[in-house]
């Protein structure tokens, strides 16, 4: 019984926010609604845009892959009402992690914060990964001879995941407002450059290609011996492998919902935001809402441009195989350059939302204590933000990370199956909270919220499930051997402090 009470024992939302004033340990609240706005499309609006819709087009939803866009904006839309509850009620770092703290006890909130650093610290280095191979498909394309490439005796590096990885750090240590302005300016860029893609595309449009707008489902060549490579629920179910039909425009909305994680990583930033409860609601949304018109935009011009069957031939197809197609080769110049742009700002949200987690973390105990540790000056997390940026950068610069690329999506929707459950303990345990945003429907929107996310979870690979418990069995180990005997809200009555709710 004394185990499974230290493993559910909760840390009060008074606490969290006085922590957060903790001196050494604060944050600058410098953000406005803007801000927030633009972190989200920052972190949204990235390869995915340009590559994620073509591949869930030509292997699984065919021209249906804009209902697949609209399930997972859906799917994302309902977990961000979650979060913006909880991000109104409880303002400080942490995000999913910090909420089930409050909710569900200090073992799921370890965790749900193990998975916020899969997820993160995944996504940073992968994005970080792709962004040194499209600068060097940059340099190819304006005819610039500059290796991305260093032979290091046996062992290769990519130099621009650690260059990329370096300047952001700085900037993230300088100040998270300043970074805020650097990223505003690329948004911009990026934003502009989707736009200008849309519109020429349409001016290609074919109604014919858009038909039949659900293809008939079709067997998957191969993929029944495949063990691995099939959806979990495929694989549990017995369910032949196949791709289009309902199934498929299911499954092109668990691959594109690749597209739509960070909106999480915006939540961390909530003890960095002035005036919270107004603000985080409306930055959230609006970035969502703007994200969302562009992706259904890209959709619609990728499926009409060309027919589906193309984009299923490619062997990595991209916005950039349909512009070829029509003969608009100039267009895979400007994609490359807005993909560069876009990566840019992805790896600098990720790596400052991975430092808030981390501190949230090590600030309760559950990680050392010396980690949360913020400049007397600049209020930015140095120690943390330093040891991410060499960690993301090693594992971009010298590892093939890409290959993990699925488990950012499983990562994101653990978190957001446990945020909107959250959301309804916190309503039942905390009705006299003041919260700056409630989700409206409860709780069948919050309930919809976690088993819509679940089901994707289901529609992601076995191998990367498995990946998953490893991670999970690791994670495990750390919080038993570690954070359970260090959690101060364990420790409280030795400190002389009356323990969390």
């Amino acid at each position: 019984m004394r185990l499974i009470r230290s493993l559910t024992r909760t840390k009060s939302i008074e606490q969290s926010i006085a922590d957060a004033a903790e001196p050494g340990r604060q944050l600058r609240r410098s953000l406005s609604a803007w801000d927030l706005m633009i972190l989200g499309v920052a972190v949204a609006v990235g390869a995915g845009i340009f590559s994620v819709g073509a591949r869930a087009a030509g292997d699984f939803a065919g021209p249906a892959v804009t209902l697949s866009f609209v399930l997972a904006a859906l799917t994302c839309a309902l977990a961000i009402m979650c979060y913006a509850e909880f991000a109104s009620t409880i303002p400080v770092a942490g995000s999913a992690y910090t909420y089930t703290y409050a909710t569900l006890g200090e073992f799921l909130a370890w965790i749900i914060g193990w998975d916020l650093i899969l997820e993160l610290l995944t996504a940073a280095a992968v994005i970080a990964k792709y962004w040194g191979i499209y600068l060097s498909t940059v340099f190819d394309l304006f005819d610039i001879t500059v290796p991305t490439t260093l032979q290091l005796g046996a062992v290769a590096l990519d130099w621009g995941p650690l260059f990329i990885v370096g300047v952001f750090t700085a900037l993230l240590i300088a100040g998270t407002q300043i970074s805020a302005r650097v990223n505003n300016v690329f948004t911009v860029i990026k934003v502009g450059i989707v736009v200008f893609v849309i519109v020429v595309g349409l001016t290609y449009f074919n109604a014919d290609n858009l038909s039949p707008f659900v293809p008939p489902s079709a067997p998957t060549a191969g993929a029944a011996a495949d063990v691995w490579s099939q959806s979990l629920v495929s694989w549990l179910t017995g369910a032949e492998p196949a791709r289009y039909g309902v199934a498929g425009v299911l499954s092109g909305a668990a691959l594109v919902f690749f597209a739509f994680i960070g909106f999480d990583v915006v939540a961390t930033s909530a003890e960095e935001v002035r005036d919270p409860q107004r603000t985080l609601p409306r930055g959230i949304f609006g970035g969502l809402l703007l994200v969302t018109l562009l992706y259904i935009g890209v959709a619609l011009a990728l499926t009409g441009m060309v027919p589906y069957g193309l984009l299923a031939e490619a062997e990595n197809p991209s916005l950039a195989t349909a512009f070829v197609a029509v003969g608009a080769d100039w267009a895979a110049q400007l994609i490359s350059v807005g993909i560069l742009v876009g990566l840019t700002t992805v790896i600098m949200v990720l790596l400052m939302g991975l430092a808030r987690v981390l501190l949230a973390m090590s600030r309760d105990g559950l990680l050392p204590r010396w980690l949360s540790v913020t400049s007397s000056t600049r209020r930015t997390p140095v120690r943390l933000q330093l040891l991410c940026g060499a960690v993301v950068a090693l594992l971009a610069g010298f590892t093939n990370v890409e290959i993990l690329e699925e488990m950012i999506n499983i990562g994101t929707l653990s978190a957001f199956v446990l945020v909107s459950i959250g959301v309804l303990v916190l309503r039942r345990t905390r009705p006299d909270l003041d919260r700056g945003y409630r989700v409206p429907f409860a709780p069948v929107l919050p309930v919809a919220s976690a088993l819509l996310c679940f089901y994707l979870m289901l529609n992601l690979t076995t191998l990367t499930w498995v990946r998953f418990a490893v991670w999970l069995a690791v994670g495990v180990l750390i919080y038993f051997a570690y954070g359970r005997r260090h959690s101060r809200v364990g420790m409280a009555p030795e400190r002389g402090v009356p323990p969390a709710a």
